[in-house]
């Protein structure tokens, strides 16, 4: 049984993703967190993280801190793909597949094609003409696309495009606030504002969506469903009277209307189409070369609008099914539940945690995931020390991890001991390292931990190499999840 998951599906879990951060779903919280604060088997190496409890299990044992992700923290994305001079991109269509590939890439499929640009303005453009040589030789774009009118088709002069340049399509423009979210060398954000009744999921069914004098929203509502920008020519014939742009107003037949195109006969076969009138509404659409004097053979592909039209629906007709969260971890932020003299190694999204001791689901900003003692003198202890409550290690001994230290107050992660087992500091302890004897415990703070450990759903995880931080440093992490 042949199958394949589609783009939309994709994109629908990407949307259903990203709701689970909205004010429309209250009863679900998302954290970023950060932990492992000690070196990898393989420093300064990260490893591949496994898809297994036991990766679940390490991402809560050595969980540092959390904050939580806000909705406008969240954004659907794609792979970037910067308009550079000399570079060739595949043009849109309705109907590629393993025999039918895309003209630049090669792809099977329109998704994994290069067929929109972003500009040095920040402008995203989607090509729906690649530019062609005499005899059908596809040509590198070499004229950026300009301006951002919401219904003109921009056709450009390429270098070496003998039989005709590229068409591209203005969508929407990154703003600045965007770019320093969201932006990064491989991935730009992407979103549908729905002005479109149309678009379900973004405003409500049959809802108006204001105009705020965006560009986008211009765009989105000047898209015209069931128009034809582009027909390709996928034979040529022979025998047809030659007459470059003699034969125009032949109309395209099809479920919509007002579609007219000029067909290029050149050599006695037929050689491009330009489209001289959109129309609207078409689901299935054809030109007849029987209108094409003199000749046989001949073959015209009309390439169909996405449904809606270019330019209504960003998110679906250019595939964000990545997910880009953002988050800025500002010096000690949190009245100090992010620790600024240590480093960490791992960041991941925790779902649905809950406050400590209870079954409550947390909604705090920030929490601490790391428990808290006070010594009598600290002073001789550093950051990713072990330390116990015994010389040496065993059963019923408490053993944890330095993760920072502010005076005598001590922030520390459990560490199973040499029995298996987590063992907590109490007043009555001492603590060691090694052999050597530290300093007694005068008070073990019991708001710490302010997560409930090994709960919640560890959504992603990420391994990396070691991010040191500072009071003066702001850490700016970006997740690129693909769905």
């Amino acid at each position: 049984m042949a199958a394949i998951i589609t783009e939309k599906f994709r994109i629908h879990n990407a949307k259903q993703f990203k709701e689970d951060f909205s004010a429309a779903e209250s009863a679900s919280s998302t954290y970023i967190f950060i932990g492992r604060p000690y070196d990898w088997a393989t420093e300064p190496l990260a490893p591949a993280p496994a898809n297994a409890v036991g990766e679940e299990i390490d991402s809560y044992s050595d969980m540092i801190a959390l904050k939580q992700v806000a909705a406008a923290d969240v954004s659907h994305g794609l792979t970037r793909y910067d308009w550079t001079s000399g570079v060739t991109y595949d043009e849109y269509s309705h109907n590629y597949s393993a025999t039918n590939l895309t003209p630049a890439t090669s792809k099977n499929n329109l998704y994994d094609g290069r067929f929109y640009v972003m500009t040095d303005e920040y402008h995203v453009y989607k090509c729906l003409r690649t530019g062609r040589a005499t005899g059908g030789a596809i040509v590198a774009s070499t004229t950026k696309p300009s301006g951002t009118s919401a219904t003109a088709i921009i056709a450009t002069s390429d270098t070496g495009a003998t039989m005709y340049g590229y068409l591209w399509k203005y969508i929407t423009t990154v703003t600045a606030s965007e770019t320093i979210k969201f932006v990064t060398n491989d991935f730009i954000p992407v979103k549908t504002m729905g002005v479109q009744t149309e678009i379900d999921g973004v405003a409500a069914l049959g809802a108006t969506v204001a105009d705020d004098g965006t560009s986008q929203w211009d765009v989105e509502n000047s898209a015209v469903d069931g128009g034809v920008h582009h027909a390709v020519v996928t034979a040529g014939g022979t025998g047809y009277t030659n007459g470059d742009g003699s034969y125009e107003s032949i109309p395209i037949d099809g479920d919509g209307t007002g579609g007219v195109a000029t067909v290029h006969v050149i050599s006695n076969a037929i050689s491009h189409v330009t489209i001289t009138a959109a129309g609207s509404g078409y689901r299935r659409a054809t030109i007849n070369v029987a209108d094409i004097p003199g000749g046989s053979g001949g073959a015209i592909t009309v390439i169909i609008s996405p449904l809606i039209g270019h330019g209504a629906d960003p998110i679906q007709e250019l595939g964000g099914n990545y997910i880009i969260v953002n988050s800025r971890l500002e010096f000690g932020e949190g009245g100090g539940d992010f620790p600024i003299d240590n480093d960490f190694r791992r960041i991941g999204l925790l779902q649905d945690p809950f406050n400590k001791g209870t079954t409550t689901v947390s909604t705090a900003a920030t929490m601490a995931a790391y428990h808290q003692l006070t010594l009598t003198n600290a002073s001789a202890l550093n950051v990713d020390d072990i330390i116990k409550n015994a010389t040496s290690d065993g059963t019923g001994i408490a053993v944890s991890r330095v993760v920072s230290k502010t005076g005598n107050v001590v922030s520390h992660i459990p560490v199973a001991n040499s029995d298996g087992g987590y063992v907590n500091f109490t007043t009555s302890h001492t603590v060691y390292v090694g052999g050597t004897t530290i300093s007694p415990v005068t008070a073990v703070n019991a708001a710490f931990p302010e997560v409930e450990k090994y709960t919640g759903q560890v959504l992603y995880v990420e391994n990396r190499g070691a991010v040191t931080r500072a009071a003066d440093q702001i850490e700016d992490i970006k997740l690129i999840i693909e769905m």
